[in-house]
């Protein structure tokens, strides 16, 4: 009987002294308009320079954002006080190059724009495929029958149209990422890189003069080269040629789109003229209680595009925004586990290099060398431009973007409407939330490297404005009580991801490539 009673009497202490479950509110009420004002006026000043990779002013706001995690007491995953992981790049400039075509010698800028990261000694090519505008969909492709591996291929800028005007690949008027412009231009050097293209020639001549006239002007002035990963002479090297130029080698290219194989003598040689130097992405670290090895990633770009005909571009917005919203959002975590509420799983806090030169520090943490193993990485919440309202929303402004949430996951996309509901109510924008989107916002951002590696992601975007990438998208624009709303979703959505009982599932095929 009496131990019975004084079981009982256990039973009801245990009871008593369970500790309730948290309310997330408490801690994102710690996120203020005040203090993510007090953070970006700091941050996105002139004294930081404005943050361009390889500059004084981007080590600035490394050593910035270090020195803020010591003073939260927030850990770094690396070796103590050292919250700076090491990204290898280089400046790249124009390589010697020589390129003969049937026995015609052509020229560097006024022919054809070379690449810059590979070298190729000697290669001598007799046969090249002619794949028409280098397009490949499920409802339309330009490599039926063709093995494209280890070759060189040749396309051409556009998409083709049906006889009423509309694009084959989406049935409408409207262009589409194949369309034209840069992102058409890249999408089609990926698609031939991923069916095993060694090289490809694309045929675009607004882009050949575009790009002779800004090397022209670069080489008047002291050019320091283009920044970019450590490159390799594996990889799949391209050139932008004119239409003069690529009817040397199909004389009909640009009436005929059949594929074909031409017969022709190409005679190449590239020594490339590159300088590595080191970046760092800064690293901080919450270890979860239950689940540590699980990995939340919640991310932004530290870097901006610098100094801009003397003046500083200052990137408040861009992304000024999404680092400073980091850091309340690890404050408020920290804040937590101060108050006995640690999360569950573990939180990396990722600022990331040279997002501005093609998400090279993302891409070196994904591709290289990932702190946490990747299989071991739940999701990535990424944070690029919370801060300002566009064109579209000058009359609802309560709204944000989001991309890529219900991709991979279908419990990421419910968790993300869910505490949005519960907790923010702001109107949840999905318009770019699509992979044949003309802007290819969903691949222009850090999140894209951890969606590629099938790890389910969620970027936050408020959309372009007037004052992208000028040195007008200044602190005093930002629209703080929306920064604070905005940020207070991703931390909501990100106490969900580390508490909640068992991790998200990926229940969606790799839709990325």
């Amino acid at each position: 009987m009496k131990k019975n009673l004084l079981l009982g009497a256990l039973g009801i202490l245990a009871m008593t002294c369970a500790k309730e479950p948290a309310d997330p509110t408490v801690y994102g009420n710690t996120i203020t308009s005040d203090d993510l004002k007090d953070l970006l006026y700091t941050y996105a000043s002139d004294e930081f320079e404005g943050r361009e990779t390889g500059e004084p002013g981007h080590d600035m706001a490394t050593k910035y954002l270090q020195e803020k995690y010591i003073s939260m007491g927030i850990a770094s995953p690396l070796l103590k006080d050292d919250y700076l992981q090491e990204v290898p790049l280089e400046r790249q400039k124009l390589p010697e190059v020589s390129l003969i075509v049937n026995g015609k010698k052509a020229t560097v800028l006024d022919d054809f724009i070379p690449p810059r990261n590979v070298n190729v000694p000697s290669l001598n090519i007799n046969q090249i495929v002619y794949a028409g505008y280098g397009i490949h969909t499920d409802i339309y492709s330009d490599y039926n029958n063709l093995d494209v591996k280890g070759k060189v291929v040749l396309i051409k800028s556009g998409e083709p149209q049906n006889a009423d005007s509309t694009y084959v690949t989406s049935g409408t008027k409207e262009k589409t990422q194949w369309t034209s412009g840069r992102r058409a231009r890249n999408l089609k050097i990926e698609t031939a890189s991923n069916l095993g293209a060694r090289a490809v020639l694309i045929m675009d001549d607004s882009a050949q003069k575009y790009y002779s006239n800004y090397y022209n002007r670069l080489l008047e002035s002291d050019y320091e080269g283009r920044i970019s990963s450590v490159s390799s002479d594996d990889e799949t090297f391209s050139f932008i040629i004119n239409q003069a130029f690529a009817k040397q080698l199909v004389n009909d290219i640009d009436t005929n789109d059949a594929p074909k194989i031409v017969d022709v003598n190409i005679e190449l040689s590239l020594k490339k003229n590159v300088s590595s130097f080191n970046s760092h992405n800064v690293v901080a670290f919450i270890e979860g209680e239950k689940n540590p090895d699980e990995i939340v990633v919640i991310s932004a770009h530290l870097d901006h595009i610098g100094i801009e005909d003397g003046e500083v571009s200052n990137g408040a917005d861009d992304d000024g925004s999404g680092t400073v919203a980091m850091l309340e959002i690890a404050q408020a975590f920290k804040t937590a586990i101060k108050d006995g509420f640690r999360p569950k799983r573990s939180i990396l806090f990722l600022h990331l290099t040279a997002e501005e030169k093609g998400l090279q520090g993302s891409k070196y943490y994904t591709d290289i060398n990932p702190i946490f193993p990747l299989e071991n990485t739940v999701a990535n919440l990424n944070i690029d431009m919370i801060g300002r309202i566009d064109k579209f929303h000058e009359n609802d402004r309560n709204y944000i973007y989001v991309i890529g949430a219900d991709m991979l996951s279908t419990e990421l996309y419910n968790i993300n409407e869910t505490v949005n509901k519960k907790y923010t109510n702001i109107n949840l924008d999905y318009r770019y939330n699509n992979e044949t989107d003309p802007n290819r916002y969903y691949y222009r951002s850090d999140h894209y490297n951890f969606a590629k590696n099938n790890i389910p992601v969620a970027f936050y975007f408020n959309g372009t404005h007037d004052d992208y990438h000028k040195v007008t998208d200044t602190p005093d624009k930002i629209e703080y009580d929306l920064l604070e709303k905005r940020t207070r979703l991703v931390f909501y959505t990100a106490w969900e991801l580390v508490n909640r009982d068992h991790r998200i599932v990926v229940d969606k095929a790799d839709q990325t490539n």
